[in-house]
C-alpha cells in the first residue's frame, strides 16, 4: 500500500460518504494513522484532579509513546517522556503513584519531577563530572505542546499544529457543558481500562453522532426502562451537533424554563443553579429555548463524552452522570478503552455517589450500554479484515440524496455554535471522517463545514 495511491483513494471515496470497509482494520492504514493522526493532533492525557497534590502522576501513552503526567514540587503540571536519556529504560514502571524522583531501574540515573536530571552512580568516575556532564543541562524530553482546557491536559506531538484552544474551535463551547458546571470544574474517578478486539475508530464515530443506532442495539436498556430518551422517537427529536474538532448528540427535552428541564435530567436546585452561573447566555439559551440536552460526543481525534440520565433509585427518579472516554489504538484490530467518571467537584456527596452508580451501571466495563455496542464494534473489525472487504465500499450517506444534497436543511435557529441537524443522519460521521482522512494525506487541519460565529 502506498500513500500516495491508496490513502489518497481513501480519502476520495470518504468525500463521497462511502467508506472503505478494509480501514477498520488494515495495519498499513494503521501505521499512517500513528505518524499523520497521532503525531499531529491534541490528544488528551488526563485530568488536573488525578494528580491534585506535587509528586502524584500517572502513566498514560498516544500509541507508542509512554508519558508521565506529574505535578511537580511547585504545583505545576508537567509531561515527559518515559525514557531514559541513558540507554532507553522506562523511568517510570508504575501507573500511577507519587514520586519526587523517578529513578531508572535499569542503572539508576534518577529524574526530579520536573523533569531535570538529579543524579547518576559514579558521576565523577564514570563521566567526569559536571565539567564533563552538567546534570542540569538535561532532562526528560517534554512532548512538543502540553496545555490545559478547564483541567484537562492535552498533549500534542507536534510544534506545527495550532495552540488547543485555536484546534478545539467551536468545540469548546459544547466541551463546556460536559466540564464546567461550577467554578471548581470537574473531578474525575478512574479510569477503569480494559482492551477490546476493535478498531479505534468505531467508537470515535458511535459517540460523534451515531442516534441510529439506540433504539435498537440498546433495546434491551429501553424495555426494562432503566433509561426512558433511547427510544426511536426520542432520537428522532433530538439534533446532532457539529463544531470545530468535534461534534454530538442531544435529546430533546419536555417544555419547562431551565430549572425545569435540569431538574427533569435529575439535577438538585444547588447544582442548577451553579450550573447556570457557570455556564453563558447562548449554553443557557440551548438548554432554556431550544430544549436541548448534550448527550453522547467525540473531540478528534479519540475522545468521547456521554452524559446520560437512567434510573437508579427505587423511588423512580433518575440521576445524570457523565463519563469520558478515551479510545487509545494498540493496534488496528485492538483498542485499549480508558473510561472515567465526571462530577462537579461542588455536588452534593450524595449526588456523587448515585451519580457514579448510575455510571456503572451504563458504562464502564460492566456497563449495559457498553456491552451492547462492544460486541457490534469486534464484530465489524473482524469482518473487515476478510479479502471480500477490500472491496466494499461502507455507506455512510444517510441524509443526502443521490446527488449528495442534505434531504432535509441545518437548522437555523440554534443557540450553539457550527451546524445542527435534527432527525436521523450521518453528517457528524462524515465530518469525523473527513478529518480523519484530512490527516491522513497530510493536508491542514480543517473542519468540513466552516464553524460559525458563537452565539453568545
Amino acid at each position: 500500500m502506498t500513500v500516495d495511491g491508496s490513502i489518497d483513494a481513501i480519502a476520495a471515496s470518504i468525500a463521497e460518504g462511502m467508506v472503505p470497509a478494509y480501514v477498520y482494520s488494515d495495519p498499513a492504514v494503521f501505521a499512517v494513522e500513528r505518524e499523520q493522526v497521532f503525531r499531529r493532533s491534541w490528544v488528551f492525557l488526563a485530568h488536573e484532579s488525578e494528580i491534585a497534590a506535587p509528586g502524584d502522576y500517572v502513566v498514560r501513552r498516544i500509541v507508542d509513546d509512554s508519558l508521565i503526567v506529574v505535578r511537580d514540587e511547585a504545583g505545576a503540571v508537567r509531561v515527559h517522556f518515559n525514557m531514559c536519556l541513558h540507554r532507553g529504560m522506562q523511568v517510570c514502571r508504575a501507573e500511577v503513584g507519587n514520586a519526587a524522583v523517578f529513578r531508572c531501574p535499569y542503572h539508576a540515573w534518577s529524574y526530579r519531577n520536573d523533569g531535570t536530571l538529579a543524579g547518576l552512580p559514579f558521576h565523577d568516575d564514570a563521566y567526569g563530572g559536571e565539567a564533563v556532564l552538567a546534570r542540569d543541562e538535561h532532562r526528560l524530553l517534554p512532548p512538543a505542546q502540553v496545555e490545559t482546557y478547564n483541567g484537562l491536559i492535552f498533549v500534542c506531538l507536534s510544534p506545527d499544529t495550532p495552540p488547543l484552544r485555536e484546534y478545539l474551535g467551536d468545540f469548546a463551547y459544547y466541551l463546556d457543558l460536559y466540564t464546567r458546571h461550577s467554578a471548581s470544574g470537574i473531578e474525575l474517578h478512574g479510569p477503569q481500562r480494559w482492551r477490546i478486539n476493535a478498531n479505534w475508530k468505531i467508537g470515535c464515530e458511535n459517540f460523534v453522532g451515531d442516534m441510529y443506532h439506540t433504539p435498537f442495539t440498546h433495546r434491551s436498556v429501553v424495555d426494562i426502562d432503566l433509561f426512558r430518551e433511547p427510544k426511536a422517537n426520542k432520537r428522532k427529536e433530538g439534533v446532532v451537533y457539529f463544531a470545530g474538532k468535534g461534534g454530538g448528540t442531544t435529546y430533546k427535552l419536555p417544555a419547562g424554563d431551565f430549572r425545569e428541564r435540569m431538574r427533569y435530567v435529575g439535577y438538585p436546585d444547588e447544582m442548577i443553579a451553579r450550573m447556570a452561573k457557570a455556564w453563558t447566555t447562548s449554553q443557557h439559551r440551548l438548554v432554556a429555548d431550544d430544549g436541548f440536552m448534550v448527550s453522547a460526543a467525540t473531540a478528534f481525534p479519540n475522545l468521547s463524552f456521554v452524559h446520560n440520565w437512567p434510573q437508579v433509585r427505587s423511588d423512580g427518579n433518575v440521576v445524570p452522570f457523565i463519563s469520558l472516554r478515551q479510545w487509545q489504538p494498540v493496534s488496528a484490530t485492538e483498542t485499549e478503552v480508558l473510561s472515567w467518571f465526571a462530577v462537579d467537584a461542588e455536588a452534593p456527596d450524595g449526588f456523587k455517589r448515585d451519580s457514579y452508580r448510575a455510571y456503572l451501571m451504563c458504562f464502564g466495563s460492566s456497563g449495559m450500554f457498553e456491552q451492547d455496542d462492544v460486541e457490534n464494534w469486534v464484530s465489524i473489525t473482524s469482518a473487515s479484515r476478510g479479502s471480500m472487504a477490500r472491496r466494499l465500499l461502507l455507506n455512510s450517506r444517510m441524509g443526502l440524496d443521490r446527488n449528495g444534497a442534505e434531504l432535509s436543511p441545518p437548522l437555523e435557529h440554534f443557540a450553539g455554535p457550527g451546524t445542527a441537524r435534527a432527525g436521523f443522519g450521518e453528517f457528524n460521521q462524515r465530518n469525523w471522517l473527513t478529518l480523519w482522512a484530512s490527516h491522513l494525506t497530510g493536508g491542514p487541519l480543517r473542519e468540513r463545514h466552516e464553524p460559525s460565529e458563537g452565539r453568545r
